[in-house]
């Protein structure tokens, strides 16, 4: 047994089973792909449910994988102990229907005991209690001592999750010695101490349960395998914990420099070192994979690790934002199992400063804003922060819920989690409402989902109408043999023109034909399984099962789409030229009236930006570049230079589609052959879609005459109103309007100001005096901010030893200006102090200089009320 390498462990693993004739699948992003059930993947077999509910849609029966992973459930306790972490990788090998547990087993004892060289002494298995073929294959078949097999129960040793496909499980522990043990003569496999170290677990799925107690045997029963990257190299490199091994310490050296301190040298500092190490790798991983900060979702579990990990910098002293440097590293001992991580470095990078730099400006005021709230709580005899200031903290500073939890933990504190829970959940209850569930199939109750029949063959990249078989319908939830006309169905075909929604392209529109009827097809759709369902209804007649039909594309529509869907790759060429290559398609919509796409670029692009990239587009579309889609291996596609979408993964062969030298990037839509066929590009407008995150809304050929007409319709509305004699003098008349407006405002301005001077004797009648020092209030109705800061002024400059104080409603709002005089202010009065508690009487708020302030509300009716209070609060200074 010798010291081995995280990297040389997962290539070991890999290629060993390749040897038994497994293939091997890189690991699938961390984002679930079509499985809503998951936030983030959390397990090795995540990513292949549907090949072991679908066998044949796997490459092989025999598989292999080492999966990235994140469990997120305990972030809290993340760093205050050393076997805590949200990332890891997990290692497996997968039988779907192919081999069983002898085969299982005999890999698992030869890959520890030959190919890696752990002494058989130090190995020791668990098996469930019930299972006797395990525990005979272990001892009879392997070796095994039967001292070293230890039967376990049902909640150790059998696989389970309600119903569907169980079994019982195998788990390989590797023995650490006494040393690491609880000292107890019975300290055996299982016990809590640290000893014994689970390292490997073999499920043998074989039964099918119904939930109530009843496990039938399944025909082709499966093998799923798990084993932790990072424990084994724990075994292998001979450490206590994941933090101790190469890759992972390597991180943390680099943090440690930064820092200027060492691990092992003080328990706080450790924690923070756990921490920031366990959190930039998993936040490294997840932008690499395409996730960008946010407040909902997977992007708001990237938000909540990445400001945990920046307040732990600070913690160790580090006050600069540095969390993108450590990323650098995180790459640097990762890339050779994946490249991917090099390539996006600078995006990365960029994405992880950016939410550090924008964290880095609230956190030190929410530092200070949590330091008084816990002030407050201890001299009130406290224990618990209320919902109410954590949400507050949340939503204003930026501190995310377990953030607080752990500042208050560190100082014996508590925090309503309950009503904080509350107020999120109304925060988010119209944009959760808004978002609404997607219409799709392959979830529960799916009547598609036992269909036997082939995959639909999709004949739509050459042929926009062929002849099909029906091979299934659904109406009303369930499979039937016909539909009739006026009734909602979906029709399955044997094969078909239209194109299914993927890829950001929205599905085909059409008819399809039959002998006795016609069916509108409004949308299509694709399974899991490949069967491309097209939604619609029956326009006449009848359409039933097995019927040889026609199914002809809306070509028109297709033709749109095409040409917005070629727009993209162009638009995503131009802006890596203007704006640079740290731009990648973060998403996008394309249906037949224009494309939408979302980027990664971290500052909205200029006028000029817009423009150039625009014109960039149409100087793509104007050189007539040819348009070429076709289909080859992965390997050659790369060699190519052909872009991937962020984050996602291909399998061995995909489909390029090359415009000219301009562009090349995998795609599966449909596209133009020539990019003079997109007439002309447009852009409709640029926005923010999220934090790193913007978008792009773009047409081309009709759309772009659609918005020339509308265009010119406004032009001609708006010269029509401003009665200009044609629109070529619109500007001109425009300009005569505005000048117009701007003298009338001047007079307007004139004539407030003679009523602001009307108003200002009857202020000086009747001051409240205070100790010596005038009060004048008034609430003086319908003047501006600027005229209410001027009467203040001059009431002021009259009176050295006054305080001033003028409200003004102004519709909906309310204004309240203060000044003091200058002997007011030698006897310690200031503006801004006394218009932030005037207005906290009213609940708003204000600020300002010493001499002169302002504030407002946004009740107005309420200005009387603070007014009424200013003397007194002025008294309250004076003492």
């Amino acid at each position: 047994m010798k010291w081995t390498g995280v990297n040389e462990l997962r290539e070991s693993f890999l290629s060993f089973f390749e040897s038994k004739n497994h293939t091997r699948l890189a690991s699938a992003a961390l984002v679930p792909k079509d499985d809503p059930s998951l936030l983030l993947i959390n397990s090795g077999m995540a990513p292949l449910k549907n090949y072991f509910l679908h066998p044949e849609t796997a490459p092989n029966t025999k598989c292999t994988s080492c999966q990235k992973c994140i469990r997120t459930p305990d972030i809290e306790n993340i760093g205050k102990t050393d076997r805590h972490g949200t990332y890891f990788e997990m290692l497996g090998n997968f039988s779907f229907g192919d081999y069983f547990n002898e085969e299982a087993t005999t890999w698992a004892w030869e890959f520890f005991t030959k190919v890696l060289e752990i002494p058989e002494d130090k190995l020791y298995v668990t098996v469930y209690e019930e299972d006797d073929e395990a525990f005979d294959i272990w001892t009879k078949r392997r070796g095994v001592p039967a001292s070293h097999v230890k039967r376990m129960g049902k909640a150790d040793n059998f696989w389970e999750h309600g119903t569907g496909p169980c079994g019982p499980c195998s788990e390989i522990y590797f023995d650490r010695g006494p040393e690491h043990g609880c000292g107890s003569p019975d300290c055996t496999v299982g016990c809590e101490c640290d000893r014994y170290m689970e390292v490997w677990n073999l499920v043998f799925t074989q039964f099918d349960s119904d939930g109530e107690g009843t496990y039938a045997p399944l025909d082709h029963p499966n093998i799923d395998t798990g084993m932790g990257l990072e424990r084994l190299a724990c075994v292998m490199q001979g450490v206590n914990n994941l933090f101790e091994v190469d890759t992972v310490q390597n991180i943390m050296k680099h943090i440690s420099d930064l820092a200027g301190v060492k691990y092992h040298e003080d328990a706080a500092h450790d924690v923070s070192l756990r921490v920031i190490t366990d959190h930039i790798r998993s936040t490294t991983f997840m932008v690499g994979d395409g996730v960008t900060p946010s407040n909902e979702g997977r992007g708001y579990v990237l938000r909540r690790l990445l400001r945990r990990a920046a307040r732990h910098g600070r913690l160790l002293g580090i006050k600069r934002s540095f969390l993108y440097e450590v990323a650098s590293t995180v790459i640097a001992e990762n890339r050779s199992a994946y490249p991917e991580l090099k390539e996006n470095e600078d995006y990365i990078r960029k994405v992880i400063q950016a939410e550090e730099e924008r964290f880095g400006k609230t956190v030190d005021q929410g530092t200070d804003r949590l330091n008084e709230m816990m002030e407050r709580l201890k001299a009130e005899g406290q224990t618990q922060l209320t919902g109410e200031d954590a949400f507050l903290l949340h939503d204003t500073f930026g501190f995310p819920i377990d953030l607080t939890k752990d500042v208050l933990e560190e100082n014996g504190l508590t925090v309503d989690e309950e009503r904080f829970a509350v107020l999120m959940k109304e925060q988010r209850a119209k944009a959760r409402a808004a978002s609404g569930a997607a219409d799709a199939f392959g979830g529960e109750g799916d009547p598609l989902a036992d269909l036997t029949e082939d995959a639909t063959k999709f004949l739509g990249y050459t042929t926009l109408s062929s002849t099909a078989k029906v091979v299934a319908m659904v109406n009303e939830g369930e499979l039937t043999g016909m539909v009739n006309a006026g009734q909602n169905a979906v029709i399955v075909l044997d094969q078909t023109p239209f194109y299914a929604e993927s890829g950001g392209q929205v599905g085909d529109t059409g008819v399809i034909t039959g002998p006795e009827g016609v069916f509108q097809v409004t949308d299509t759709q694709k399974t899991a399984k490949g069967h491309f369902a097209h939604k619609g209804v029956v326009l006449e007649g009848h359409i039933k099962a097995d019927q040889q039909v026609e199914a002809a594309v809306d070509t028109k529509r297709r033709a749109a789409i095409a040409r917005n869907h070629s727009s993209c790759h162009l638009l995503q060429a131009a802006l890596r030229e203007v704006l640079g290559t740290h731009v990648h398609q973060s998403g996008s919509l394309v249906n037949e009236e224009h494309c939408r796409f979302d980027f990664t670029h971290f500052s909205a692009m200029t006028a000029e930006e817009i423009a150039k990239t625009e014109a960039l587009v149409n100087e793509m579309i104007f050189d007539a570049m040819p348009g070429v889609t076709e289909e080859m291996p992965i390997e050659e596609a790369k060699k190519l230079g052909a872009m991937a979408l962020f984050g996602e993964k291909y399998g061995s062969v995909v489909r390029v589609c090359k415009m000219g030298d301009k562009s090349t990037e995998f795609c599966g839509g449909t596209h133009v052959d020539n990019t003079a066929k997109l007439g002309m590009f447009k852009i409709i407008s640029e926005s923010s879609v999220a934090a790193g995150i913007r978008r792009i809304e773009a047409t081309t050929g009709y759309g772009v005459l659609k918005m020339i007409a509308e265009k010119d319709k406004l032009i001609h509305d708006t010269a029509e109103v401003l009665k200009a004699g044609n629109v070529n003098e619109l500007a001109v008349r425009a300009n005569a309007v505005a000048a117009e407006l701007k003298e009338k405002n001047r007079e307007i301005e004139k004539l407030n100001e003679k009523i602001a001077d009307s108003q200002m004797g009857d202020l000086f009648a009747n001051p409240t005096e205070v100790d010596g020092v005038k009060v004048f209030t008034a609430n003086v109705a319908g003047v501006k901010p600027d005229g209410l800061r001027n009467m203040c002024d001059k009431v002021r400059d009259k009176e050295p030893g006054c305080v001033v104080i003028l409200a003004a409603a102004m519709g909906e709002k309310g204004n309240l200006c203060v000044a003091c005089g200058k002997d007011a202010l030698a006897r310690g009065l200031q503006a801004g102090k006394i218009i932030k508690e005037v207005l906290a009487v009213i609940g708003a708020k204000g600020g300002g200089r010493p001499d002169s302030a302002m504030g407002g509300t946004n009740e107005p009716a309420r200005l009387g009320e603070a007014l009424a209070a200013a003397p007194s609060i002025v008294e309250g200074m004076l003492k």
